[in-house]
């Protein structure tokens, strides 16, 4: 990303500017930053932030804490509305460093509306945005990472997977497709991705997964479109995964258990 847009948002009487953005089906930004923080929440839809390899999916209920300076894609898999508080970081008390998910109840999205009225008078659009950090609340979730690899035979496996989620087919498969052995191709996924072939295609499926949930797909409809024989087999997955179920991780419940590490995801 290091051709990376920088794109500044003009300052506005405050410490915050509101931006609203209709995002077409499958349409994504190029990598981009931003000289103020952005808080980015789906008005309507479900939206996708891509920081690297680390993927959120953001539907009406969390928002993604984007400070200064980092890199980022966003999108959406079905039509959306992007809506965008930007924050001039001299006037802004918050110092999270990271990419943060945060709760948005009833009340922080009606503020969001007010500080978006064109005409709002100045002294009123000041109070408001003073109320802001404080319905701020960061979520303990763990971004799904679906590393990029390099090399052409690992990618060329990943994209299959990417394309088609409920692929069945094992590492042997897979090897004999792209002309190398199970050993060689298992050894490739490691040293490229940072991960086994069962553990990146397990990510990949959550991955695909929480967006059709966002939009209020079953369970168990999800899991078989994604490669899960059962609906408990994809949320003993997910919750390996990410440390928690899909409803607390999409609805910002705060019960969280560390995700496991280096366990067989399948």
């Amino acid at each position: 990303m290091t051709d990376a847009v920088v794109a500044a948002i003009p300052a506005g009487v405050g410490a915050i500017v509101v931006g609203n953005l209709p995002l077409a089906s499958g349409q994504w930004f190029v990598p981009h930053s931003h000289p103020q923080h952005q808080l980015a929440w789906a008005r309507r839809g479900v939206l996708g932030v891509a920081v690297g390899d680390a993927h959120w999916v953001l539907p009406r209920t969390r928002a993604l804490w984007l400070p200064a300076g980092v890199v980022h894609r966003t999108g959406a898999t079905r039509d959306a509305v992007l809506c965008s508080l930007y924050f001039e970081p001299d006037r802004c008390g918050l110092d999270w460093n990271d990419p943060t998910p945060v709760a948005v109840d009833g009340l922080l999205a009606h503020l969001i509306a007010h500080l978006g009225r064109e005409n709002l008078p100045d002294a009123a659009r000041l109070r408001a945005e003073a109320v802001v950090p404080d319905l701020l609340h960061p979520l303990p979730a763990t971004p799904i990472d679906v590393p990029d690899p390099s090399d052409d035979r690992v990618r060329a496996v990943a994209e299959a997977l990417l394309a088609d989620p409920s692929d069945p087919r094992g590492l042997d498969a897979h090897a004999r497709a792209v002309g190398v052995s199970r050993r060689t191709l298992s050894r490739l996924f490691v040293h490229d991705t940072g991960m086994n072939f069962d553990r990146w295609r397990t990510h990949a499926r959550l991955r695909a997964a929480l967006p059709l949930l966002a939009e209020g797909h079953p369970v168990s409809r999800v899991a078989h479109t994604v490669g899960y024989a059962t609906p408990s087999a994809f949320l003993a997955a997910f919750r390996r995964v990410v440390g928690t179920s899909p409803g607390r991780y999409l609805h910002g419940d705060a019960s969280f258990e560390a995700p496991a590490t280096g366990a067989a995801d399948e």
